[in-house]
Order: C-alpha cells, then structure tokens, then sequence
C-alpha cells in the first residue's frame, strides 16, 4: 500500500522533477550524467506512455545532430567519411554475418539472433525496431533485445571514454572508435561528447554514415522473409544532417555564429540523452534470458578490437 502511494506521489510530481533534474544535466554539460539522470527519473516516477519526454521519443537528440551539422563543412566530412566508407561497409556486414553464426552457435531463436545482430552492426534499437515487424518478432523478443543493447551501451558510456584515454587515443580516433564499436547513435554520442567536441563531430559523420546501411538491411530482410507489405523507415534526420554540413560549407559561417550554434546543439544533444533516459523500461529486465545476453556480449566483445583496429589502419 505505502510502494502504490508513494508511486502515486512521484507520478503527481513527475514535471517538477523533470524539470529540477533536466536543470542539472544542462548545468553539469555531462553526456553520461544526463541519460543516467534519466533513468533515475525512470526508476522514481515509472512515466506513462503519455509522459511528454516519452513521446517526443529522439526528436531532440536528432535536432541536436542536426545542428552539430551546422559546426562542420563539408571537405572535412568527406575527408572522414571517405576515409573509413571501405571499412564501415566491412564492418557492417562482418559484425551482422558474425552474430547470425554466433546467433546459431548459442541456439538463440532465429528472429532474435536477427534483430541482435542487426542492432550491433548497424544502429543498436533503431535497426531493431525497422526490422522487427518486416521478420514478424513478437513484442516480447523485440523488447528483450531494446533492452540488451540498452544495458551494453549504458556501459559503453561509462567505460569508452575510460579505454580510450587508458589506450591514449587521440580525439579523432576515439570518435572512429566510439562510432563503429557502440550500438545506439544516442550512445555514440554521449560517449564522444564526454570525451571531447570534436571526438563527437567525427562520431557523428561517421555513425550517420554507419546508419544508412539500414536501406540494404531492410530491403534484404523484405526479401529474405518475404514481406513486401512493410515500407522502409529510413531516419530522415540524417538528410537534414547533411543538410546542416552544406549549409555550412555555403555560407562559411563565421566563428563567433558557430560558437552558438555549438551551444545549441550541446544542450540539445543533453537534453536528448536524458529523455531517452526517461524511456527505460527496467521493469523488461525480468524478460531477459541467458543466451541472447551471451550473443549481444560475445559479439560485442569481438566488436570492440575489431573497430580498434580499424581505428589505427
């Protein structure tokens, strides 16, 4: 009875302690300190469904990646993305074929083993989510496998930028690093940004990059289970993204314009990763069994050298 008022209480004062704690992270500027804020706020209110932060779901991380956009021009994207296009493109199709033989090693269900496999060579939840109703997972795999990579990137957070200053990496590798190695854009994100601005605009050319490889997934799963009736949902933050770099390169804005503009997307960014916090679900944690864990690990732990090494080509 005292558990349900005390619920009852929290939910009733659910916007106060939103703002008080979207208040901190905005003071702090810390990636990590504002997902795990959200998360805390999770954990205290338990929003529903219909809670604002909940709804508006990545809006404001992707506005936030749009005007990072704006802070880079285009020479230095393309000296980026034509740098790593050969490696990405191997790591995207070594990391997927890896999890579906390991997927089969462990004896994990087939639409699991796909939708995990999916999420570690690509684009961690989003990926899970296009290709879920294409394969026809059930709601219970397909949240199973959210949460997976939910937990291992809010590691990643916390350990990344660890490694990347124990192995001394410069500010550009670390953002190689953190594009190719974490699952979730947001997560690619939060670890960069911890590490340093520009780590964070290298993450982001490159993880956007990394994310158009959801087109050739979706039309090869509309084949290979074929389903024909599902229309591809392709993140159109990302032409805008690129329209953001354009724009930039055109106008040549001057330095004190692209110091707003860096402000801007920060606190966007920030406010991003603590709503995505709010949307933990950790009540999902019962529904986790052992071998889909032991999958998601074990390729990551694969992942992780192995864009490591791609980073010092």
């Amino acid at each position: 009875m005292e558990d349900k008022q005390l619920a009852f209480k929290a939910e009733e004062y659910s916007l106060p302690i939103f703002i008080i704690l979207l208040l901190i992270v905005l003071f702090s500027g810390n990636a990590a300190l504002s997902v795990f804020l959200g998360i805390l706020f999770s954990l205290i209110v338990n929003p529903k469904e219909t809670f604002f932060s909940i709804k508006i779901g990545t809006l404001p991380l992707q506005i936030g990646i749009i005007f990072l956009g704006t802070t880079i021009n285009l020479p230095y994207a393309w000296s980026i993305g034509s740098d790593y296009f050969f490696w990405i493109a191997v790591f995207v199709i070594s990391t997927f074929f890896l999890g579906i033989f390991l997927g089969k090693v462990f004896g994990v269900h087939h639409r699991m083993t796909f939708m995990l496999s999916a999420g570690a060579a690509i684009c961690g939840g989003t990926a899970i989510a296009a290709v879920a109703p294409i394969i026809k997972a059930k709601p219970q795999e397909i949240l199973i496998s959210i949460t997976i990579i939910f937990l291992l990137n809010a590691l990643a957070i916390l350990v990344f930028p660890i490694i990347g200053s124990s192995l001394n990496m410069s500010n550009y590798q670390f953002g190689v690093w953190s594009a190719l190695a974490i699952h979730d854009t947001s997560s690619v994100m939060a670890a960069a940004l911890l590490y340093s601005d520009e780590s964070a605009q290298v993450a982001a050319t490159l993880k956007l990059g990394r994310t158009f490889w959801i087109i050739p997934l979706l039309l090869i799963s509309s084949w290979f289970f074929k389903n024909e009736t599902k229309k591809i949902k392709f993140p159109r933050f990302i032409i805008f993204f690129l329209i953001a770099i354009l724009s930039n390169t055109l106008l040549d804005f001057g330095d004190n314009f692209l110091l707003i503009l860096k402000n801007i997307s920060q606190c966007l960014l920030l406010i991003g990763l603590f709503c995505i916090g709010t949307q933990s679900n950790i009540s999902s944690l019962r529904l986790l069994s052992i071998r889909p864990v032991i999958l998601a690990i074990g390729l990551w732990l694969v992942v992780i050298p192995l864009s490591y090494i791609i980073v010092l080509l």
